[in-house]
């Protein structure tokens, strides 16, 4: 009971279009006319500048991170009920039932709850990793495939999440299928970057 409460809250918190709502409230405007359409934070820093999209992300991670950090550190939820936990948040932001269940892409929710799991060093880990790859690859979606790799990567070494509370027994069979849940998840909302070939970026020198 639990894990499926747990799961509710998750669902429900990651479901609330906050940069929509934003987007509203302060600019006036409907962020989803911006950009690729996508109701979340990148399109909030279209529309508003840093400073708001800023918020509008650091808001959608707090999605993710807050529903796992009580359910899995406070109430103890471990194993294969702390799945559906991990989950409901990136469903709720992608699937949205405020939003008449569409949704954003889901990459702040994402690295909210993973953030969650893997403190201190892999919000690091993540967040460089997206970084880098933007920088290197022409699509998004390769580079957040990438990243989501890099986390694996994270997860397989033990001596990279030393003293990281949330991975105090490794990597172990359900984390791996909450991780593989992800990338599922993350991969159905970047389809379309999916189906453009990955390439290097490549920056044309002046002659």
């Amino acid at each position: 009971m639990i894990s499926l409460t747990w799961t509710l809250i998750g669902f429900l918190l990651g479901s609330l279009p906050i940069s929509v709502w934003l987007g509203k409230l302060v600019l006036r405007t409907d962020i989803r006319d911006y950009g690729d359409g996508n109701p979340g934070g990148t399109n909030v820093l279209r529309a508003g500048g840093r400073g708001l999209g800023l918020l509008a992300i650091i808001l959608d991670m707090l999605k993710g991170a807050i529903p796992v950090s009580l359910a899995h550190y406070v109430f103890k939820v471990d194993s294969w009920p702390l799945i559906p936990v991990v989950l409901a948040p990136i469903l709720g932001h992608a699937f949205s039932p405020l939003l008449g269940w569409r949704g954003g892409k889901a990459l702040a929710s994402t690295l909210g709850v993973w953030a969650a799991l893997t403190v201190p060093f892999g919000p690091f880990v993540m967040g460089g990793s997206v970084f880098v790859f933007n920088k290197l690859l022409n699509t998004s979606g390769w580079a957040v495939m990438a990243a989501l790799l890099a986390l694996l990567g994270f997860l397989l070494a033990p001596a990279l999440h030393w003293r990281s509370p949330g991975l105090a027994a490794g990597l172990t069979l359900p984390l791996f299928v909450a991780w593989a849940g992800t990338v599922a998840i993350i991969a159905w909302t970047h389809r379309a970057d999916l189906r453009q070939r990955p390439q290097l970026r490549i920056r044309r020198t002046r002659r």
